[in-house]
């Protein structure tokens, strides 16, 4: 009974305990009310929120609020877009008034969106670069990613062709994978791209086989889609802290782009128009009619045979004293780009919208009208309830891509055409042929390649708050990316004496389908409590991609003017089609503890499921931790005039990858393509392997950021060391199996680590002139660690302990013999012959370093930028591009030095016309030596713009602004004999672009 008594005595005090405590907060409840001014002015829908508290007033048209507060020394926070924030201790006041300040006017701090959050920058844990608007726009860039080379540090791209459309190489802190697309045709080393909350589906897996000789690796890049000029902000996600919260997805990095929404209340309309030009740059001086000549003559006198009767460059057949210069012919034309942009945003109330359309043009520097064309259309809506609890979002972005392309990069073979060959076309514009003694590159050119791509990009957001810091966000997306191909094989192809017809034409097409959707639930909490803040994730992440693939070969036409309709072909076959399902799931958690605003704690964990791999390694988990201290904030340097801010922060985590293609664990069977008694054969491609799972990196990073003489000096320094295993590669099998190897787990490592270093200041900042400079340094290392059984595999001739995974084995190049004057080269087994067992150098194409210094200066009105991109770089060199001297082609004038009696210390061997098997032989070795590999350092002026706003009327309403911009302006490089910038043999570089633009607002 008194056990009883007790705890109702109990009961009864807890009753009256809590009674008190809210007759005490109640007690302290007061109503504040005040006005809301600049210049004077009301300020309408500004966000008043007591610190820690959900509340939130708005002020009206007048400026005016009232809000309730509580507890002891409460804090009042002012929020608008357009105006910085400003607190307000309460104290004892019952009235108080506000003057906000313009953004424009202060620096603002820098808000990095993480992926599933935001984060201020001083707060972060995590490795992310940012680049904003402002460093993107009046660029004549048709894809963001060529804004951002020389940018960043740990980020290294490289555009792979100077074709409008093509792909980009992105390496972010260096390769994790073993594959490529040299390899296996799947490349592991993409980062992940993400607009606006949507992954962008991956649109390279199926090759329809018709893009080879115009495109590298025939690959186009998803940011094509993206306007340029639509983008607000793109973030790279690098080290373990910030990918981690994409697990698998994030292994080699995330880029995250956010497109333009509106902001303001007036309704504002800008329009944006530019035209360039653009034109290759350093092209290879090639060989003279009389340089050329003599190198014929003596190539046949070499070989001690008489000049034939079809060597018509020199026997005089041609005439001998005409000379092109094809290389200006084919490629030394001018392209074309304009580009015009027109958009329009505001606001009402709680409502934002921004809506925003172009069209971008660009011809090719190809003689024809060859042209690429995009017209792209973005929306945003965005409204927040009253209360501000609630807010809905839509954003969505589209593109229509229309690319006519010869079939193949004229730089690759078109260049070298001898010196007098004949006028491409006869007096009355048909194909010359000369009395069949050309064959006329213009025939192959008529076989006309096109592509249309149609992409779609939307998200649906949402999110509500309730309780005392929670939300509830809701992230739904969707993303379409379908490409038409079509390639036209018509009888022009052919020299008419070959009497070759119609029937003997074909029309190949090609559909791509590629539709992804994603579904994202999310749980956030927030909570400040004096020294302590928290913030809180959970969420799930539910995304299905679909691909249907097909390519239609038609053949036998009744006529070349019937051959874009597939219908009239008399021969329709299906040489591929493919169809895949990839499904993936996620939950994942984030917790972030931050104490006294100076230490910072960030775990991240995630579990994820892949239908890619087997069933007994679908689900794996990844995580980081992240921890950041915040020096600067305490007493012993915050004493330190000259020190602004300071940070010392750390991550590690383990990401996955599963970058692989679909079905590659399953038995998969291939059509034989052809038939037998009507029927067609299945050829077993796969073996099936249940274990086969995900590939694990493991990443650290160490940092140190500070900020000096109130920020006019800011460094970053940061070390990172990751390590990738489980690589998915195909292991290779005994030849008794019936399969060359089975796609697997290799217990191989490879390690990526570096150094980073920017450097930011401002060494001049005065009421006219503002100069602003910033240096980015990365120093990345690539090796291969581990590799079981590396010697006794297939892949000793790719790979090697020690070295990096981007690595040939080469030809040991010893010279030319002063006897015969041909290469000679190291025999390595001392077997008396030189074949592939002698390819034992070993050469890493890589880079050993690389960055970017920019410079930004501002006088009044005028704004001149200025990027500098350095790197030096192991690269193959021209001597890798061209084979034997001698043949009816023309060559770089290097190769002017060839061995003679006369020339014995020549770079190059001794010509030949093709009837010295010796020589010929030689010549193929040269090309797979050592001698093709070298090293170079590169500067280039990537970019320059200058700019000129216009003085606005007095009502200040239309904003005008002129800017002219170049792209890839100049070259200065110890690589003499062409494009320095490492890229596939023969295809066009990127243009050198000067443009020309206006822009509007009003």
């Amino acid at each position: 009974m008194k056990k009883n008594f007790c705890r109702l005595g109990h009961l009864q005090w807890m009753a009256f305990s809590s009674l008190l405590v809210s007759g005490m907060a109640i007690g302290q409840i007061r109503t504040i009310s005040g006005t809301v001014t600049q210049n004077g002015l009301p300020i309408g829908n500004v966000s008043i929120f007591q610190e820690g508290k959900n509340e939130v007033t708005i002020t009206n048209s007048s400026g005016k609020y009232q809000i309730q507060v509580a507890g002891e020394n409460p804090v009042l926070i002012f929020r608008h877009p357009d105006y910085s924030e400003q607190r307000s201790k309460v104290g004892v006041e019952s009235i108080i008034n506000i003057v906000l300040n313009n953004r424009e006017k202060e620096i603002e701090e820098v808000v990095l969106n993480a992926g599933y959050y935001k984060v201020r920058e001083r707060e972060s844990t995590g490795s992310i670069s940012k680049l904003a608007a402002k460093d993107i726009e009046n660029q004549p860039v048709n894809n963001v990613l060529s804004a951002l080379q020389g940018r960043m540090t740990g980020v290294s791209i490289t555009q792979n062709s100077g074709v409008a459309g093509g792909g980009f190489d992105i390496k972010i802190r260096g390769r994790n994978s073993l594959r490529s697309y040299s390899t296996t045709g799947y490349d592991g080393n993409k980062p992940l791209y993400i607009v606006d909350g949507v992954p962008l589906p991956l649109v390279n897996d199926f090759n329809s086989g018709m893009t080879a000789n115009i495109l590298p690796y025939n690959e186009t890049n998803p940011l094509n889609s993206i306007n340029p000029d639509d983008i607000e902000s793109l973030e790279v996600l690098k080290d373990a802290d910030a990918t981690a919260i994409y697990g698998s997805k994030g292994a080699n990095g995330v880029i995250l782009i956010t497109t333009k929404r509106g902001k303001k209340e007036k309704t504002e309309v800008n329009l944006r128009t530019s035209f360039g030009l653009g034109q290759m740059t350093n092209l290879p001086k090639m060989m003279n009619l009389e340089e050329y000549t003599a190198m014929r003559k003596l190539a046949f006198a070499n070989d001690g045979v008489a000049v034939p009767s079809n060597a018509y460059d020199i026997n005089g057949v041609w005439n001998p004293t005409k000379t092109t210069d094809w290389q200006k012919y084919f490629v030394g034309n001018t392209a074309e780009i304009s580009d015009v942009q027109i958009g329009v945003s505001g606001g009402s109330g709680n409502t934002q919208f921004s809506v925003s359309g172009g069209h971008n043009e660009e011809t090719t520097v190809f003689p024809g009208s060859y042209r690429y064309k995009r017209n792209n259309l973005g929306v945003s809506i965005n409204h927040t309830s009253a209360d501000r609890k609630f807010k809905i979002g839509f954003n969505g972005t589209a593109a229509l891509q229309d690319n006519v392309l010869p079939p193949t990069d004229f730089n690759i073979v078109y260049p070298v055409l001898a010196p007098n060959a004949p006028d491409l076309y006869t007096p009355s514009g048909m194909i010359n042929w000369e009395n069949n003694t050309f064959t006329n590159p213009m025939g192959p050119a008529t076989q006309i390649f096109s592509v249309q791509t149609k992409s779609l990009n939307a998200n649906l957001t949402s999110s509500y708050q309730f309780g005392s810091g929670f939300s509830a966000n809701l992230n739904n997306g969707y993303s379409t990316y379908n490409s038409y191909e079509q390639k036209i094989f018509p009888k022009t192809t052919y020299n008419p004496s070959s009497n070759i017809g119609s029937s003997s034409s074909s029309l190949r097409k090609a559909q791509k389908l590629n539709e992804s959707w994603i579904l994202e639930p999310q749980l956030n909490y927030e909570k400040r409590l004096e020294k302590h803040q928290f913030s809180a994730l959970l969420g799930a992440s539910f995304q299905e991609q679909k691909s249907d693939n097909i390519v239609i070969l038609g053949r036998n036409f009744p006529s070349d003017d019937l051959l874009t309709n597939m219908a009239a072909a008399a021969s329709i076959t299906i040489p591929s089609a493919s169809e895949s399902l990839y499904r993936y799931q996620a939950v994942y958690a984030r917790l972030n503890y931050g104490y006294n605003k100076r230490y910072f704690l960030n775990l991240t964990g995630r579990r994820d499921g892949s239908s890619r791999f087997g069933s007994e390694r679908r689900y794996a988990n990844f995580g980081a931790v992240g921890a950041a201290w915040l020096f600067s904030e305490e007493k012993l340097f915050k004493e330190r005039s000259w020190l602004s801010f300071g940070k010392l922060r750390t991550s590690y985590g383990i990401a996955g990858n599963d970058q692989i293609g679909d079905y590659q664990y399953y038995d998969t069977y291939q059509s034989t393509g052809g038939s037998y008694g009507g029927n067609s054969g299945l050829i077993p491609q796969r073996l099936y392997n249940k274990n086969f799972g995900w590939e694990q990196t493991r990443k650290f990073e160490a940092a140190l950021e500070v900020g000096l003489f109130k920020e006019r000096l800011n460094l970053n320094i940061g070390y990172y060391h990751n390590t990738s295993s489980n690589q998915l590669v195909g292991i290779p099998m005994p030849a008794t199996v019936g399969f060359s190897s089975i796609q697997a787990n290799l217990d191989a490592t490879v390690r990526n680590r570096g150094l980073e270093v920017s450097l930011e200041s401002v060494p001049i900042k005065t009421e006219h002139w503002k100069w602003t400079t910033s240096l980015n340094f990365t120093l990345p290392e690539n090796k291969l660690m581990k590799f079981p059984n590396l010697e006794k595999s297939t892949y000793a001739n790719r790979f090697e302990i020690g070295k990096s995974i981007s690595l040939v084995k080469l030809y040991q190049y010893t010279g030319i013999d002063p006897v015969t004057g041909l290469y000679t080269f190291y025999d390595t087994n001392q077997d008396g012959k030189i074949n592939t067992a002698d390819r034992t150098v070993s050469k890493e194409i890589k880079e050993y370093w690389y960055g970017g210094l920019q410079n930004s200066i501002q006088y009044k009105n005028w704004s001149f930028d200025l990027l500098l991109q350095f790197i030096s770089q192991s690269q193959y060199n021209v001597k890798s591009m061209y084979g034997n001297i001698g043949y009816m082609s023309n060559m770089p004038a290097i190769f002017t030095d060839y061995w003679t009696p006369e020339n014995p210390d020549a770079e190059f061997q001794k010509p030949s016309a093709g009837y010295n098997t010796a020589a010929a032989t030689a010549s193929s070795l040269f090309i797979l030596s050592d001698a093709t590999v070298s090293d170079s350092f590169t500067v280039r002026v990537k970019n320059a713009t200058l700019s000129y706003s216009i003085p606005s009327n007095g009502n200040g309403k239309l904003k005008a602004k002129l800017f002219i911009s170049g792209q890839n302006l100049f070259v200065f490089s110890t690589y003499k004999a062409g494009n320095p910038e490492f890229m596939l043999a023969g295809y066009s570089s990127p243009l050198r672009v000067v443009s020309f633009g206006l822009s509007l607002t009003y």
